[in-house]
């Protein structure tokens, strides 16, 4: 028995075949105005990512993301680990700004924004008809046997994506490790930097890997936004949707035959070209609704838009539209959900807004030693502390010193003549704080320590002092 078309919906997924092996896409040349749009807004990202690393304020890398060291750069301010609360602020921002975007917008990102796709479809994809030639010419030559004009074709390609992904691995590497080790590498050579050098080849693959083989499955496997797609989306959500009201009708869709009048046989606009399932980078059937493959790419819509013009119908079968616009002619309205991903943003923004005005470019720690017990010294009682001072800024400071505020006192580093903090580094040690006993009110006294760099203060910490009351 056949199935009914409500029971053969949506059975298949469009990269894989019936004995469940990987089909490989191999889409239509997209064209058309959403496709233009695309383009303008890729180049600016690309270069906006390959800049990003290089770029410095302040002599702080633009952006870095130094997973080993902890050290973390978003839009030129630097973030240790003794801010990581801040840069989890700033991910948690980033995630539901993410979801809003999503509940009103649908998977916009995944198909204008996401490095992914724009490497792939803007990059990969278009030295591949550069080479191979269009949808077509691409089938034939997968087809054909490994004659001369195929391994000339396929070998051009490969190594020119291999040289792509070299660069791209460069690019990341600047990322994790800053972009001035990275020159360092390339000026004192590879042979002095084995475990960059092995890092870089190994991106390298895996980025060959990814848009020369994986490729789409990156967005339908890999990629966890797609399952959250699912979660967010609604009948309110603004996606890349098929008017199947409009497209079905009361026969459903049919081939085109310029002999009828369309509008008197009760068709739907859909002549079922398939031409929006052989533009699709991800192989999808744009009229079997949302899909989590669907990453709004717009593909299918200038497709069928040029489809509709040539035969004479309206175009924006294929167009951005809620269910609830299709459906039922509602228009876009800010729900009440939405109002509440945008509350939650905007306290979240004005909370890290807060925290980077209040935050300090330089640390000071100042602690008891663990386990030490004051000391007399005739009538002076004598603390030793361990201290830390973390330097956030570009500046080196080459004259460290202390001074005690509030109470009569002596300070004396351990061992250092000169205490220097490099920049964007860290320094320590340990010194003794000694007070006259008579002039201790208490067990337990709060010290204020004033951290100056030459004439300059750059830092108060506080720390208690411990005297011989505490056993009275």
């Amino acid at each position: 028995m056949s199935k009914l078309p409500d029971e053969a919906f949506r059975d298949t997924i469009g990269t894989i075949d019936e004995e469940g092996n990987r089909k490989f896409i191999f889409p239509k040349k997209p064209s058309g105005k959403f496709y233009d749009y695309r383009k303008w807004v890729s180049y600016f990202l690309l270069i906006v990512l390959v800049a990003n690393p290089f770029m410095k304020i302040n002599g702080n890398q633009f952006m870095m993301f130094n997973i080993l060291e902890r050290r973390f750069n978003i839009f030129g301010f630097p973030f240790w680990p003794q801010d990581i609360y801040l840069f989890v602020l700033f991910m948690i921002i980033g995630v539901v700004f993410v979801i809003l975007f999503t509940v009103i917008f649908g998977r916009i990102f995944c198909g204008w924004i996401c490095p992914q796709t724009i490497f792939l479809e803007m990059v990969f994809r278009r030295i591949e008809y550069w080479i191979e030639g269009d949808r077509g010419a691409q089938i034939r030559l997968e087809k054909q046997e490994w004659n001369a004009e195929k391994i000339r074709k396929k070998g051009i390609k490969w190594t020119i994506f291999l040289i792509i992904s070299f660069f791209i691995a460069n690019v990341f590497l600047a990322y994790l490790i800053s972009s001035d080790k990275l020159l360092l590498m390339i000026e004192e050579g590879p042979e002095n930097h084995v475990s960059t050098l092995v890092s870089l080849f190994i991106f390298t693959g895996v980025f060959y890997f990814i848009f020369a083989w994986f490729r789409e499955q990156v967005c339908i496997i890999a990629c966890p936004y797609g399952r959250l797609q699912g979660v967010l989306l609604d009948d309110k959500s603004i996606n890349v949707a098929y008017d199947f009201v409009r497209g079905e009708k009361e026969v459903g869709r049919a081939k085109f035959n310029k002999q009828e009048d369309r509008a008197t046989t009760g068709k739907g606009d859909c002549i079922d070209c398939k031409q929006c399932v052989n533009v699709c980078p991800t192989g999808i059937d744009i009229r079997n609704g949302t899909q989590m493959e669907c990453i709004n790419c717009t593909a299918c819509i200038d497709e069928c838009d040029t489809i509709m013009y040539s035969v004479g119908l309206p175009k924006g079968l294929i167009r951005y539209a809620s269910e609830d616009e299709i459906e039922k002619k509602v228009k876009f309205k800010f729900t009440p959900r939405m109002k509440g991903y945008s509350a939650v943003l905007f306290i979240l923004t004005g909370i890290l807004i807060g925290l980077l005005f209040l935050r300090s470019d330089v640390e000071a720690s100042i602690l008891r030693l663990p386990g030490q017990l004051f000391q007399h010294k005739g009538e002076n009682i004598s603390n030793i502390y361990t201290f830390k001072i973390i330097n956030k800024t570009n500046n080196d400071f080459d004259d460290i010193h202390f001074k005690l505020v509030g109470i009569k006192g002596t300070l004396k580093v351990v061992g250092k003549q000169e205490l220097k903090v490099p920049k964007q580094g860290m320094n320590g040690g340990t010194l003794f704080v000694e007070i006259n006993q008579n002039l201790l009110d208490s067990d337990k006294t709060k010290l204020k320590i004033e951290v100056y760099n030459g004439d300059e203060k750059i830092e108060t910490a506080t720390t208690n002092f411990l005297s011989p009351r505490s056993f009275d």
